[in-house]
């Protein structure tokens, strides 16, 4: 229970920063994961990719874009090889929402874990990885390759170092 108290605890801290610039805490994983994979040299992804690496699984997906690409923070093409699929990617838009809440979300990410050493930190991310790779076995992992790759990705393009915790946006 302490570690879903904490996640709810977590989530509610960044859902008072993402929602007063117009999205949520689900809209905002959505914009990350598209940065992300374009900074890995991934032009566009796939719907069911974007669901894939999200943190909270979700079967609304396309929702959610239809209401991104609403706001012009995505767009959305059909894949020529494959007119069922449509592949995502963020504008430059979305790109410049994310900048504006980079400091912020580090920030208070900073602060909800202050008590925590260094190294700390880096135990309390391998033990919830251990978690989560237990649970969300073969078919997450995958997807948790991806994450880890966007979040270093993400550090090495800003030139910010983040905590271990920190990273799993």
């Amino acid at each position: 229970m302490a570690v879903l108290r904490a996640a709810d605890l977590l989530r509610r801290r960044t859902a008072a920063i993402v929602e007063p610039a117009g999205i949520t805490t689900q809209q905002f994983n959505v914009l990350r994961i598209l940065r992300g994979a374009r900074a890995g040299g991934e032009d566009a992804l796939p719907t069911l990719e974007v669901g894939s690496r999200m943190i909270e699984q979700t079967p609304g997906v396309t929702r959610l874009l239809d209401r991104l690409e609403a706001k012009g923070l995505v767009s959305r093409r059909r894949c020529p090889e494959d007119r069922r699929q449509h592949r995502c990617r963020i504008t430059p838009r979305g790109l410049g929402l994310l900048a504006a809440l980079d400091d912020p979300i580090l920030e208070d990410s900073r602060q909800a874990l202050r008590r925590l050493t260094a190294r700390q930190q880096a135990a309390l991310a391998g033990l919830l990885d251990a978690v989560g790779e237990e649970q969300g076995g073969k078919q997450g992992q995958e997807s948790r390759r991806q994450n880890s790759e966007s979040r270093r990705q993400k550090t090495h393009d800003t030139g910010r170092k983040t905590s271990h915790v920190i990273r799993r946006t």
